[in-house]
């Protein structure tokens, strides 16, 4: 027989037309050959050429504990580190950290849940569900299907905007901070951070044509980085803070009643819970990031580990910056830790931590971006299925581009939209808890808790049945609290405020 065999990626065309018994193969750079094999050597090659897809026939996922951990730490030390100090400033001493720790700890617990999800049925060789939907419809099915997307994509699409108004607000304190130096403190240097956040949005709508999530790795790599620095930064200017005071400020019970009205304690406390259930918020991107892992071992047990992994080191971090921050400024604590200017030098150290975090959330845009471009384009395609055809365009001294005209101008027009919502609501600290009260019961803990009991199969009303349901319930109790609250605070900023006329 002669054949040829392709390897990864290379695409093999047969001619049927050989005389006798030959095919002619011709590799995806034109280059044609004939190899005189046996049927052994044939089928061997096969085989190993098999080796480059997955079970799902697409390429082998190369994914690892470490690039999911990256993934996870870019989507969970987010710009919801910088509001810690001031919830635990409504909380004080003995709940703040306490509920800090409750809620990665239900991260951590539901989230094993989750990653159970990937695959239907077998963990090993059940049919793998690429997205949470898909997770959803294979084992709850029903109007669940529809709630979850309506909760994913509006929790993702409020994410995307609170990045933005994050990112606008450092790159303003960026120049305050100096405007403040050169002014040696007289200027209040009051400014617009509007051109900010149409500056971000002009970045991202080049990084959004990156295809999928899978090529994102390296974005994920640096943001995650970023976020290190700029959560030691704050620690490090916490802890010189609490040198200078000489003191640890705070109390034990946050601000008290007298400082405050009794009602603003109250929505300030609840408040305080959306803004650290926002701080935990990835569920909602957990598929999607377990989508790119390699097996074996399995991808839910590779996930478990890079969700211990990362929530363990993100809630060191968020106890140490949130706790030194509050020691540094007690119940003065500002709504961000860096851009509330709680800090004014070293100007140059606070200029190097804000232009970490315009970087870092340069690359969670994307993370939680990628499963609303992957949900849409999706459906455009099974509707119309010539809709993602690519152009091939020669880029000098680089690769050759595809060019998807639909992908260009849906997901420019997204960020356009998420960039002009941000500039009609650019109110960080309350937006941060609405985002994170919305999106905590039915994503981080309904939908699994209600998933994992499908699977496993447990009988209504045994006690782990009603135990389970009594978490979900504690949960949602605690969800509408904080949003409550949050809502609350939004209310009463929209009095003071004029669209697009954020200053700062």
């Amino acid at each position: 027989i002669t054949t040829s065999i392709n390897l990864c990626g290379v695409k093999t065309i047969f001619s049927p037309k050989m005389p006798g018994n030959t095919t002619k193969a011709s590799l995806s750079h034109h280059q044609s050959f004939d190899i005189e094999r046996s049927i052994d050597d044939v089928v061997s090659q096969a085989d190993s050429a098999s080796k480059c897809y997955d079970d799902d026939g697409r390429l082998k996922r190369t994914g690892s504990v470490w690039t999911a951990s990256s993934h996870i730490i870019t989507a969970v030390i987010g710009s919801g580190v910088l509001s810690l100090a001031w919830a635990i400033a409504q909380l004080g001493w003995i709940a703040g950290p306490a509920v800090m720790i409750l809620f990665s700890l239900v991260t951590v617990y539901t989230s094993s849940f989750l990653a159970d999800c990937y695959r239907a049925g077998d963990l090993n060789s059940g049919k793998r569900n690429y997205t949470y939907m898909d997770a959803v419809r294979s084992i709850l099915g029903g109007v669940n299907v529809t709630f979850c997307g309506i909760f994913q994509y509006l929790n993702l699409f409020g994410i995307v905007i609170g990045y933005t108004i994050a990112a606008s607000i450092s790159m303003t304190a960026i120049k305050r901070s100096n405007c403040f130096h050169e002014s040696k403190d007289k200027n209040p240097c009051h400014m617009s951070s509007n051109h900010f956040m149409i500056a971000f949005g002009v970045m991202e709508v080049f990084l959004s044509q990156i295809p999928d999530f899978d090529q994102i790795w390296w974005l994920s790599s640096v943001a995650a980085v970023m976020s290190f620095t700029y959560s030691i930064i704050g620690l490090a200017l916490g802890i010189v803070k609490v040198a200078e005071n000489g003191t640890i400020m705070g109390s034990l019970t946050g601000i008290s009643i007298g400082a405050v009205s009794e009602t603003e304690k109250i929505w300030k406390t609840s408040q305080a819970l959306g803004d650290i259930a926002f701080a935990y918020s990835y569920a909602v991107v957990l598929i999607e990031i377990q989508d790119t892992l390699k097996s074996p071992p399995s991808e839910a047990k590779s996930m478990k580990k890079a969700t211990k992994i990362s929530i363990a080191v993100t809630t060191t971090f968020y106890m140490l910056c949130g706790c030194m921050g509050y020691a540094a400024f007690g119940d003065a604590a500002p709504g961000n830790l860096l851009t509330g200017f709680g800090f004014y030098n070293p100007f140059w150290l606070v200029d190097i931590a804000n232009a970490a975090i315009v970087v870092h959330l340069v690359g969670a845009y994307q993370v939680f971006s990628q499963p609303i471009f992957a949900f849409v384009e999706k459906s455009a395609t099974q509707r119309w299925s010539n809709i993602n055809r690519e152009f091939r365009i020669a880029i000098p001294f680089l690769p050759p581009y595809n060019l998807n005209l639909f992908r260009l101008v849906w997901r420019t027009m997204f960020v356009i939209l998420t960039t002009v919502i941000s500039m009609l609501l650019p109110f960080f600290n309350d937006m941060v808890g609405v985002i994170g009260a919305l999106g905590f019961w039915p994503l981080t803990v309904y939908f699994p808790v209600e998933m994992y009991i499908s699977q496993k199969k447990i009988p209504k009303w045994s006690n782990r049945w009603i135990c389970l349901q009594i978490f979900s319930v504690a949960c949602l109790v605690i969800s509408v609290v904080a949003a409550v609250g949050s809502i609350a605070g939004v209310l009463n900023d929209l009095k003071k405020y004029k669209p697009f006329q954020s200053n700062y």
